[in-house]
This record gives C-alpha cells, structure tokens and sequence, in this order.
C-alpha cells in the first residue's frame, strides 16, 4: 500500500485520481484549496473502501510557498512516507495575448509551473532518503503544441515539461521515477475555470472540452502507466492525440493546422 499526494484533488483529473487509487487500496494525501470539496472527495474514497486513517485532507494554495514544509510535515506524521507525488493542481487560460495582462501570466506560471516545483522541491528530500518515489506533474497536450488564446497556459505547460524531463535525469540514481502525463481533450471544468485576460473566469466549456475522454476512464489509464514505471504518459482521443504526432514528425503542418483552428 502507497502513499498516494494529489493536488489539485477537489475535481477534474484530481479527484478521479483520487478515486482511481482508492480502488487499489492505497492511502491517499487531498490537497486543494476548497476543503469542502475535499471532504467531498474523501467520502468517495471511504465508500471505495479506505478507511477514515487512509485519506488526509489537507487544504493547501499551491502558490503559498512558505507554508510547503509545513505541509509536508503533516504528510509524513499522519503516514511517516510519501510515496507517489502527483502535481495536478492548476489552471488554463482562454484569452488573445494582446488583450492579456501581464499580471495573468504571472498567476499561471505562478500556479502551474512554479507551484508544482516549490512542492516537488520539499518532497524529494524525503524521497532520495527512503532511496524511492515516484513524482508525476500533469502538463497538457499543450506543453507540445501551441495553441490560440493559450499563450500563458501553453508557456507554462511547456514549462513543467522542461523541468520534469531533467529532473527525471537527476533523481534516477535514487531509485525515484519521475512521469510528466500530457492529458488532450478531457471532459472536466477546466475552460470554465480558465481565466480570461483580465483575470476573471472564463464560465465556458470548449466543445472540445465538453465532448472530450470521461475523466474516470482518463485517471483509470495515467495510474495504469504510473504503475508500469512510464515517464510519458499521453491520454486522450481523436484530434488531440493526433496532434502530438503531427508536432513530432510534422512541425510546419502542425504550425498550419493550429493557426486554422
């Protein structure tokens, strides 16, 4: 039985996680803002069958930095170890770079990218000790390919990316595995809360979005490869997917399609 931190668990990808590790029996830490949500979630976990000892809601604001150490010292009391770390928690970004304050893409890098390093950073201590892990970050189709009213967001994914890519080089002589899941077009409320170039909410659901993979059968496949050790995991179906092979082996058409999109 691992233990199993997810931020970013109160909904979407985060929380069918959660659901999805339940079922395996494995002891889970919930981190979110919205503690409410949270509990939420954990009551799901309990009728999946852990006990009220194996879920640890711990609310938590992914860019209050100073408060990690403290975070991760209640993690290692309630469970001694952390096993899985699974950087989830974020947001996306519907809005034209001209309109676009530069305070907003300050907030994205803020929460999708230097959020999942300041925790990431707090756990690996303890991961290099017990001379195991496994660390994942939930990037996007978007770190590969870029796409309109996404500048913020795809930086920021292109970002995590980067960052995860080396820091599996570096932590593989400690036996921890580092895995960067690139989702594409997942049903969640990821562009209604996608904020706009003022910084407000979106409000809306993309048709790509509203018509993507179920969540449940997207978390079903990322613990699947997690298990199985794979450092890239792509999830999703149809053009998203598609995407990322053009990208690779076809840059100048990928350029020309998203510019049509």
């Amino acid at each position: 039985m691992s233990v199993v931190w997810i931020t970013g668990a109160s909904s979407g990808i985060g929380e069918a996680l959660a659901k999805e590790y339940s079922k395996q029996g494995h002891q889970l830490v919930l981190s979110a803002r919205r503690e409410a949500e949270l509990q939420r979630v954990k009551g799901v976990c309990l009728k999946l069958g852990l006990s009220d000892a194996d879920v640890l809601v711990l609310p938590m604001d992914v860019t209050e930095h100073d408060s990690m150490a403290e975070k991760v010292f209640a993690v290692t009391a309630h469970f001694k170890t952390i096993d899985v770390l699974i950087n989830n928690a974020g947001i996306s970004q519907r809005s034209l770079c001209l309109d676009t304050d530069l305070s907003v893409y300050k907030t994205l890098l803020d929460v999708d990218v230097l959020g999942q390093i300041a925790l990431t950073k707090q756990v690996l201590p303890i991961m290099v000790k017990q001379g195991s892990g496994h660390i994942a970050v939930t990037s996007s189709v978007a770190g590969k390919v870029g796409v309109k009213l996404r500048t913020g967001y795809c930086a920021a994914k292109h970002a995590v990316m980067g960052f995860f890519d080396a820091l599996r080089v570096e932590v593989a002589q400690y036996g921890i595995q580092v895995s960067t899941i690139t989702p594409g077009f997942i049903k969640t409320d990821v562009s209604k809360n996608a904020v706009t170039g003022s910084g407000k909410s979106f409000g809306i659901d993309d048709d790509d979005i509203a018509n993507g993979m179920d969540v449940n059968k997207c978390a079903g496949i990322i613990v699947r490869q997690m298990n199985k050790g794979r450092k890239e995991i792509a999830v999703g179906e149809g053009k998203s997917m598609l995407a990322l092979k053009i990208k690779r082996f076809f840059p100048n058409l990928a350029f020309k399609l998203a510019a049509k999109a």
